[in-house]
Parts: C-alpha cells; sequence; structure tokens
C-alpha cells in the first residue's frame, strides 16, 4: 500500500504518518493496512489511481464488495458514546439515579437532572428503539458499525446482520417493574408479526443482571412446597386461584414424582390467578392487606417460607402503593423474592418470568425491546401469551444466581495484585454477551484486556481513571461509556486516588468450532 501512495505522488510526510498508523496499530494486518489508507488518502486530497487502489482494496476477502467511491474515513478502534437516558414511572428521581448520575457525566447539549424527575434507564447499543452515538462525531453506533465491518469482527458481522449481538443498560428501579418475561426466538417472530406496534422485535431477550447497589426482584417460580403453604395460609389467594386449582396443585405437589405434572399443575394454577376478574382481585387485595395488618411479622404464619413474614409484611403494602389491588400482590406467593448485594447477579434465560422491585443495575441482554407483561404495569398486558410462553420451571433463587470468575485472558500489573484489584467474568449460558468487571483499587493499578474478535461497549460506575487503545489515551469517569472494536486490545488504568476504579465491559466473541470464545469458558 505505501507503493501506491508513492505511485500516487503522496507526499513524503503523508507515506511517513501512514507507515506510522500502520506499524503501532495493524502490525502487517492487510485488512486493517487498506483500512488505514483511507483517511490518508482523503485527507492528502491524493490523486491516486482509483483502478489501482481499488484492486488492493479489493484484494481482502471480507471486504471484496468495498467501493472507492462509498469510502468513509476510518472509525477509530474506539470511541466515547452518549445515549439518551429514559423516564419511565419507575425510575428513581433525580439525581438519586445512576442512570441519569451517569448521563448527566457525559459532555452533552442540553441535559441536566430536574430533582423530581424519575430517570429509569440508559442504553448502550445499536437498537433502533433508542441507539448510542458516538460523542465526536454525533453519528450513531450502528452506523459507524456498518460503515467499518472490521470494528464487529468478521463472524459476528455476518452471523448477526452487521448489528451489535447484544444490549447493555443501567436500570435505576424505585418503583415495580411489570411482571413479565422475555419470548424465545420462535415466540419472538410470531409475536412480531402479528402484533408489531407492541413487539418491536423478532429476537429473543435472554438477560444478566448485575447489581450495582442492592437489588430486589422477584425472579423465576419458588419451590412449589412453597406456593403450596402459602395457598393453606392465605384465603383470598386461595379464593382467586379457585379451590379445584389449588387442591390439584397441592395433590401434584404432595404425592407426584413426575416434573411434568407437576408443572402441569402449577401452570393451571398460575394461570388460574392471572385470569381472575378485576373486581374479584380488587376484594381479595383487600382482604389479603387486611391479614397483612394483623398479623404483621407472623404474616402469613410462624413458619412462613422465604423471605419470611417480617419481609412480606413491608413488601406487600409497599407494593400496593404503587399499584393498589394488582393482580401483581398474589404472584408474589408464586414467585422467589431474590436480593442481590452490588457484585451479585443472575442469569434469566427466555421465558422466565421475573418483576424487579428496587435497585440500581447494569443489565446485559441478546439485542431485543421485547416485553410480554402481564401485572405491576399500566402498558399492555398479554396474559394469554405469557401464562402460555412460560417455562414453569421451579426452584430456590440460588440457582438463578452466577458466581464470577476470574477473567483469565487479561493481565493486571504489579500495583493491581498488591491492592486486590481484579477482573471477574460473568459468564451466562449463551453466545451473544458475557460481561467482565474490573475493581482497580490502588493509583496506578492497570489492567490490560487481550484483543478478542468481537465487539466491547465499557461503562465506569465509579472512580476515575483512563482507556487506551492503540496510540489513543482517553479519560475515564463515572458515567463514561466507550465502544472498542474487534482484536483491539485495551488498557484501563486507575488515576485517582480517591475510589475505586469500577468498569463493567460487555463483550461478544463467538466460540470458534470445536472451541472456545473468550466469554464462554
Amino acid at each position: 500500500m505505501p507503493e501506491l501512495l508513492q505511485a500516487a505522488n503522496a507526499t513524503p510526510s503523508m507515506i511517513h504518518v501512514f507507515n506510522l498508523r500502520s506499524d503501532s496499530q495493524v502490525r502487517s494486518n492487510l485488512k486493517w493496512t487498506c483500512l488505514l489508507a483511507v483517511p490518508v488518502v482523503k485527507s492528502a486530497d491524493i490523486r491516486i489511481c482509483l483502478l489501482a487502489f481499488e484492486e488492493a482494496y479489493k484484494s481482502v476477502p471480507f471486504y471484496d464488495e468495498a467501493s472507492v467511491e462509498g469510502l468513509q474515513p476510518m472509525t477509530p478502534e474506539t470511541s466515547q458514546l452518549v445515549w439518551r437516558v429514559n423516564s419511565y414511572e419507575w425510575g428513581k428521581p433525580g439525581s438519586d439515579s445512576a442512570a441519569a448520575r451517569y448521563a448527566a457525566a457525559t459532555p452533552r447539549d442540553g441535559f441536566q437532572i430536574e430533582s423530581k424527575k424519575p430517570y429509569a434507564e440508559l442504553w448502550m447499543g445499536t437498537h433502533p428503539s433508542n441507539p448510542s452515538s458516538d460523542l465526536e462525531t454525533k453519528r450513531t453506533l450502528l452506523d459507524l458499525v456498518q460503515d467499518n465491518q472490521a470494528l464487529m469482527g468478521q463472524d459476528i458481522t455476518k452471523k448477526y446482520d452487521q448489528k451489535l449481538p447484544f444490549l447493555f443498560k443501567v436500570l435505576s428501579i424505585a418503583k415495580a417493574l411489570s411482571i413479565q418475561a422475555h419470548p424465545n426466538k420462535k415466540l419472538a417472530a410470531q409475536l412480531h408479526k402479528d402484533n408489531p406496534k407492541e413487539y418491536k422485535d423478532d429476537n429473543h431477550k435472554p438477560e444478566m443482571t448485575i447489581a450495582i447497589t442492592p437489588f430486589e426482584g422477584l425472579c423465576g417460580f419458588r419451590p412449589l412446597e412453597e406456593t403450596a403453604y402459602f395457598l393453606k395460609s392465605i384465603k383470598s389467594l386461595r379464593a382467586l386461584v379457585g379451590e379445584d386449582a389449588s387442591k390439584k396443585f397441592e395433590t401434584a405437589v404432595e404425592n407426584s414424582k413426575s416434573q411434568a405434572e407437576q408443572k402441569q399443575a402449577l401452570q393451571a394454577a398460575f394461570t388460574s390467578l392471572m385470569e381472575s376478574e378485576d373486581e374479584d382481585v380488587k376484594a381479595a387485595s383487600k382482604e389479603l392487606l387486611e391479614q397483612v395488618q394483623s398479623q404483621q411479622t407472623d404474616f402469613p404464619g410462624k413458619d412462613a417460607p422465604a423471605p419470611g413474614g417480617k419481609v412480606l409484611a413491608e413488601l406487600l403494602p409497599r407494593l400496593n402503593s404503587q399499584f393498589p389491588s394488582d393482580i401483581g400482590l398474589f404472584v408474589t406467593f408464586f414467585l422467589n423474592f431474590v436480593v442481590l448485594e452490588p457484585g451479585e447477579a443472575m442469569f434469566l434465560r427466555a421465558d422466565d418470568i421475573h418483576a424487579y422491585i428496587s435497585g440500581d443495575i447494569i443489565e446485559c441482554m441478546a439485542a431485543s425491546d421485547n416485553v410480554v407483561r402481564a401485572g405491576f404495569t399500566p402498558k399492555f398486558k398479554d396474559i394469554p401469551n405469557l401464562t402460555s410462553m412460560l417455562t414453569y420451571t421451579f426452584a430456590p433463587p440460588s440457582s438463578q444466581k452466577m458466581t464470577p470468575v476470574p477473567y483469565p485472558y487479561c493481565k493486571l500489573n504489579t500495583t493491581s495484585h498488591s491492592s486486590d484489584s481484579s477482573a471477574m467474568l460473568y459468564d451466562p449460558p449463551i453466545e451473544e454477551f458475557a460481561v467482565v468487571k474490573t475493581d482497580l483499587n490502588k493509583a496506578g493499578a492497570k489492567v490490560t484486556f487481550e484483543g478478542i474478535e468481537g465487539p466491547a461497549i465499557i461503562i465506569c460506575t465509579e472512580g476515575k481513571g483512563k482507556i487506551s487503545v492503540g496510540p489513543k489515551t482517553e479519560e475515564v469517569k463515572e458515567g463514561y461509556v466507550y465502544f472498542v472494536g474487534a482484536t483491539a486490545e485495551c488498557v484501563l488504568e486507575r488515576t485517582d486516588g480517591a475510589k475505586p476504579f469500577v468498569t463493567f465491559r460487555a463483550f461478544c466473541e463467538l466460540a470458534e468450532e470445536g472451541g472456545e470464545g473468550k466469554g464462554n469458558l
């Protein structure tokens, strides 16, 4: 390629710049060499022989459809991102919201936190419902990765149609989210076809939650013995489920050794509850709250299953204050009550029922906006689809919690080791994403991530530091978000001594045939 520039009468200085870029960034990688030539040629206004340049450019198999006329300047391997923060009723108000604080930290025009306004979530990704943009150029991340497909990696670009395979979020929850589940791929395609207004895309949505602050949620069906206890102890619950469905459920729990039969009984009881008439739910809610008020911490009995009478006596009135006389009050007795401390995580598969209640969390999921709702919401409720789609898998909450492990494809420096700094991998059993949480606990602590064959997004949730990708180094502080392209080595270093430098790095690398990607250990 330098020879082509010489043949086109490029100035010696421009050839020198190109050679420096090539040596420092691509190390004789032909794909990147061709791409690096593009901005050099454009910035120098070189009258290059188009046929010769095009021939060299097309010699890279991955870019054999490129045309010189449509070339864009090369996107840097790292870009600082901006996003819109969504204001939903369930969000935390003002600066109590991590989502709002992070949004305010990133330089942008016109955004100011309003003290009483709820700020619910921010999205990091390419999903059209709320796409991220490059801070410097204002172009969407989707435009950037589609114009420069090397940023995603060849395999991911082909498999995921030139879009980021994951969606990265921060949620700040003050009020319960809807009782919901996210469809599997087959159901998502059907829902999108039948009702594209409510179901925005045709993708599934397994998701992982990592707590930033203490988190509460209802997640997955609890062990059946616990629900059977509640049916016997809470008359208002039994009345809504119905005597017939309640007895069949209790019989299956006590006598059946078939998990399929138990799931069938659970589905029948839960569906019966969800199909209750509004007036019946209203009357039952009044009776339920009177029982809570009467029994207090002994509700609904001294041997109450988790989370115990004290928690339930506080939780149920709180939920009722948010959604008066809602069917969700009674769903509580079917689902696990889950508490996560900062750094703890859980994974929800497609078709798993859940409702987040409070806390600030990092959330990563397959790139989808599909939600099937049935309670704790003023939005569209789709009870038939929800009750028919669920897996009805029942287990204690520990079955959904994840234990992170040290991430092996990075190097911590001596300062990091001496200060108990860490890089921990949260690795769900899907290919679209994994997340690494990095804690650098002392100024000068540094972690170097190997390049991967896929994209990554990094958000800082605490502290200050810097990020280096190739020859480019930029400041990082709470709320800053960076996109890092495929194959790029990335270095994070703490620069401030006041607080730990904490980041979350979502990424995707597809496993090679017969092998593993760096997010699939």
